[in-house]
């Protein structure tokens, strides 16, 4: 990725990388970016560093622009490696003296990756630092989505580094929202959900603060994908939507089957919700990524599990989404279990407890088959599907 000039003086350095294909069980299937950005001022600064593989490419974009040498300040939003591993590699150039801008979060967690001494300075939340005829606002960011993330705020230029809030996983030829017009927000609604959803209260109270001090944001720079320079309202207002996670009338059925058992209750649950006006689907497991499925949980009102019994336990596929899911925290779902089984039948049981865990609201104990599910069988699970439309919100 060649530099591109943000503003006078104001430039994206960092690099693509197009290979990737999984980000820590995320499925980044059309790659991904490693943004860096710097300021040229009476103290030229870099903000963030790249994946330690890509550091030679990020010097030789900074090169393009300036001597590396010349740098003065290095600011670190976020320490994930994906933006710290670089930083070895990026110090040594530059010179390992120079200061190292961080949050008090971001120093310690620095210092446990890499054993360098590096010349630390820890920012509070709010501090402002002259680069000459600029300034830069550090603002705390805890858990959004790592103790130690902070913004950097251009004062003059109205200009957010948002760390990895409001990026996406995306390589391509367009550097700004104004390039890919829509169609970058189905790549921005798959990283919230896979990345930031666990954190949507501090999202909101995060946003109420900044409307609140009455920060003009005219660009948002993210770590990954492309720049916000169009309608950077744009993004943040569908922050909001995805983080207060409002229940829509669509329904995820959502299975993995053995002998097929399961998919045909699967597929009959999803045909009956459909006849009930609702947006449903049945997703094998084995078919769909998790993080694509990930993906439709964020705005659906209902979510239902379904699986055959294996070795008294869940099918493998099936305990690997639900603990995926748990872990990001969706809100303000209904729910059901159902399942197939030969001769012990635990799943329905074992999808129940994982789902009151997630504190969905359980509509129904669902419906449990055994072998093949007959005629009576399958009329259970149309009217597992009717009973689940009815308590869905109307449109």
């Amino acid at each position: 990725m060649e530099p591109v000039k943000l503003a006078e003086g104001i430039f994206a350095v960092g690099v693509t990388d197009w290979n990737i294909r999984d980000f820590h069980g995320y499925s980044t299937y059309e790659g991904t970016t490693y943004n860096a950005y710097l300021i040229l001022d009476e103290k030229i600064t870099l903000i963030d560093t790249v994946k330690a593989s890509f550091s030679d490419q990020l010097l030789a974009n900074i090169s393009a622009i300036v001597d590396p040498r010349k740098i003065d300040y290095m600011i670190s939003n976020h320490t994930e490696m994906d933006h710290s591993s670089g930083l070895p590699r990026v110090m040594h150039r530059i010179g390992e003296d120079k200061p190292l801008f961080c949050s008090k979060m971001g120093e310690k967690n620095l210092s446990k990756h890499y054993p360098q001494k590096w010349n630390y300075k820890a920012v509070e939340n709010g501090e402002t630092l002259s680069l000459g005829k600029r300034s830069v606002t550090f603002m705390e960011t805890r858990m959004l989505h790592w103790p130690d993330s902070m913004f950097t705020y251009v004062n003059e230029d109205k200009l957010l580094f948002s760390s990895d809030a409001f990026g996406q996983h995306y390589a391509g030829p367009e550097k700004f929202d104004d390039q890919m017009g829509d169609d970058i927000f189905p790549h921005a609604k798959k990283y919230f959900a896979n990345i930031l959803m666990p954190y949507a209260p501090l999202i909101l109270k995060l946003v109420d603060k900044v409307t609140e001090m009455g920060l003009q944001i005219d660009t948002i720079c993210p770590d990954h994908g492309i720049i916000w320079r169009k309608d950077p309202a744009k993004i943040i207002k569908t922050y909001v939507k995805w983080s207060k996670m409002e229940p829509t009338r669509k329904a995820l059925v959502v299975y993995d089957t053995m002998w097929h058992s399961t998919e045909a209750m699967a597929e009959v649950i999803a045909g009956a919700l459909t006849e009930e006006g609702v947006n449903a689907k049945p997703i094998h497991l084995r078919k769909c990524h998790r993080s694509n499925i990930i993906t439709e949980v964020l705005d659906a009102g209902a979510i239902l599990v379904g699986s055959p019994t294996l070795n008294n336990g869940l099918f493998p596929t099936v305990a690997d989404f639900l603990v995926y899911m748990k872990g990001l925290k969706p809100q303000n779902k209904i729910s059901a279990p159902f399942g197939s089984y030969g001769w012990s039948g635990e799943s329905v049981k074992l999808i129940t407890k994982e789902l009151e865990e997630m504190k969905f609201d359980i509509i129904d104990p669902g419906v449990r088959l055994q072998y093949r599910p007959d005629a009576e069988g399958l009329a259970a699970c149309a009217t597992l599907g009717k009973k689940i439309a009815q308590a869905l919100p109307e449109e």
